[in-house]
Formats: C-alpha cells, structure tokens, sequence
C-alpha cells in the first residue's frame, strides 16, 4: 500500500471541501491529508467536464477523493479515473445518510450490505495502485453497535480493505435529517477504540465531534488517526496547530494575516479564471473567529463580495479590518 500518512486528516464535506477550500487549508497546514467532497460515480461518468468534479490543484496534495456509489464495476472505473488524475487515495462512502443518497443506494445505508461494500473495494482494489479506503459509521437505525459493525469490518477487510475511517456514531436513516444525524445519534468513541484493539492489522481511523488537537493527541492513544469536521472548516485556525501538534514540524502560516496573504495569488488566479470572489472567500469567513476585528471581516466579505465585478481590494479591505498582530518579543 502506499504510505500515506493519515494522522490528521479534514473530513469530506459537501459544498464545503471544495478544491478553494482546500487550497486555503494548505496556506494552514502541509501535513493534514485532505479529501474532496464526495463525487458519485455517475458524476464521473456521465458528467462533463470532468474538470469539473475531479479538478484540483498541484497545492493541495495529500489529496483523497471520496466516491459515492454501490456498483463495483463503476467503482473500479472511477478508482482508476481518480488515480490517473493524481489522487493519492480513493475512500468509498459508507457514512452519509442523505436521503438523496439512499434512494441510490449510495452512503449508509450500504452499512446494511456489507457483501456489496466488499465487492465494490474488491474490484476497486484491481482498478489500482493507490489505497482503496471506506469511511462508515458505527451502525445504522436498528443494528447492533457491536455484532454488526464486526461482521461489516470483518467483511470487508476480507476483501483488502486496510484503512477505516470510523464516525463513531450511528445513522438513522429514518426520522432525522442529515443534519440531524450530525448531532442526535450520540457518539460512542469506546466502541471505535474496541474496533482498533480487536483489529490491530488494520488502520482505524475515527471522526465525529472532535474540537481541539488536545481531544485529537487523546484519540492518537486509541485509534491509528483522527478525523476532524465542521471544526475544520468553521473554525480553519485550528489546522494551523497540526503540524507542530501532531507531526513535530513547523506549520506554514506564522499568524492569520499570513494564511490569508499566502492564499492572494490563488485568490488571483481564480478570480482571473472566472470564478467570483464570494466563492473563494466564504471558506475564509471564520479564519479571524475570536479575534478584534474578526466580525467585521466577516461582514465586509459576506456584504461586498458577491457583489458584480468583486475583486481583490475587497479582500484586502477586509484584512484591513482585522488589526495586525503584535510581533513576537524575542525570547
């Protein structure tokens, strides 16, 4: 398999995870390992461009893409699509519980058939090179947390699924909504920590609720790696503590100011392709949460930036909103 060092890595996340998000999460963090949003198989398939949906750029790597869907054989196809591309992972969706996805069998409710599961990363497995991963949940509506979710791991590590990346809370696909599904079902990190110690050759991963990278170095001495969510993305500051926190390593961003500085020349470019600048900065709205000054940045950009012909004296105007921070006294 090819190491790929998962550690900390930011969950996929739809309409959030976005290749701008991602780029701007890089001005924060080298090390975290990124993932798309998920891309079903037939948006890859029958979708045009396919820029569109597997686009990406060379700044974000380590890059995962997560495939959405249930046929094997449109699996593999996209796998080896995905590795052609250059990702450097290819994670099934087995956690999502959108009813959207279910109508297509697509998410968890694949939870309910892990033979399909096994299958989909068997063909998938000999489409590629790169790791062939699954994110799931603990169970589903009725399961039982522990035969279940063993028989289900069981499965499809038979299959050469190595790496699981485990919300440690179940799915209702019944009577909650996906947001919902965020927070009702409760967590249960034990059951995941049982999960690694009963399976020490595979890599277990766990997601779900977690808020600081003191909470992530505790879940570090249960499981293999951590994954972190909506705290990524509303709260991007975080991902500049990964790198020094979990890896040992200076991160790239010395302060707010310079993440968002590092991100003007893709913010450039973009805007130079076309793209419109709320596009860009709205995964950038709670980079200065906390801080003087931080609502008005907030503002500005979310009263200005849509505006026709928006561009990057907008931007600047709201970093000027934000005072500088003081310079570190020497020693």
């Amino acid at each position: 398999m090819t190491d790929l060092d998962r550690t900390f890595s930011v969950a996929p996340m739809m309409d959030w995870t976005t290749r701008d998000y991602r780029a701007f999460a890089r001005t924060l963090t080298r090390r975290a390992l990124l993932y798309t949003e998920m891309v079903t198989t037939g948006a890859i398939l029958h979708g045009s461009p396919r820029e569109r949906f597997l686009g990406h750029d060379a700044v974000e790597h380590p890059l995962a893409l997560q495939l959405g869907g249930s046929d094997a054989g449109e699996l593999a196809e996209c796998a080896a699509i995905a590795e052609a591309w250059g990702y450097a992972e290819v994670n099934l969706n087995v956690g999502c519980p959108s009813d959207r996805v279910q109508n297509n069998l697509i998410g968890a409710c694949l939870m309910a058939h892990p033979a399909k599961v096994a299958a989909a990363v068997r063909a998938m497995r000999a489409a590629v090179t790169i790791p062939v991963t699954v994110k799931c949940r603990i169970g589903i509506d009725d399961q039982d947390e522990d035969a279940d979710l063993a028989r289900f791991i069981a499965t499809v590590a038979e299959a050469g699924c190595e790496v699981f990346i485990v919300h440690a809370r179940k799915a209702w696909l019944e009577g909650l909504s996906p947001k919902e599904n965020r927070d009702v079902p409760p967590l249960n990190y034990p059951r995941v920590h049982r999960l690694k110690a009963q399976h020490p050759e595979l890599h277990i991963g766990i997601n779900g609720g977690l808020k600081t990278l003191d909470e992530c170095r505790e879940q570090l001495r249960h499981v293999d790696s951590v994954m972190v969510g909506r705290e990524a993305y509303q709260n991007p500051w975080l991902l500049a503590g990964v790198d020094r926190r979990l890896y040992g390593e200076p991160g790239p961003a010395a302060s707010r100011h310079a993440a968002a500085e590092a991100l003007r020349p893709y913010i450039a470019n973009r805007l130079a392709e076309g793209a419109r600048l709320n596009h860009l900065t709205r995964h950038l709205l709670g980079l200065f949460q906390g801080c003087p000054g931080g609502r008005r940045f907030r503002r500005h950009l979310s009263e200005n930036a849509h505006r026709e012909g928006a561009g990057l004296a907008v931007f600047d105007d709201a970093l000027g909103l934000v005072p500088a921070p003081e310079p570190a006294l020497a020693g």
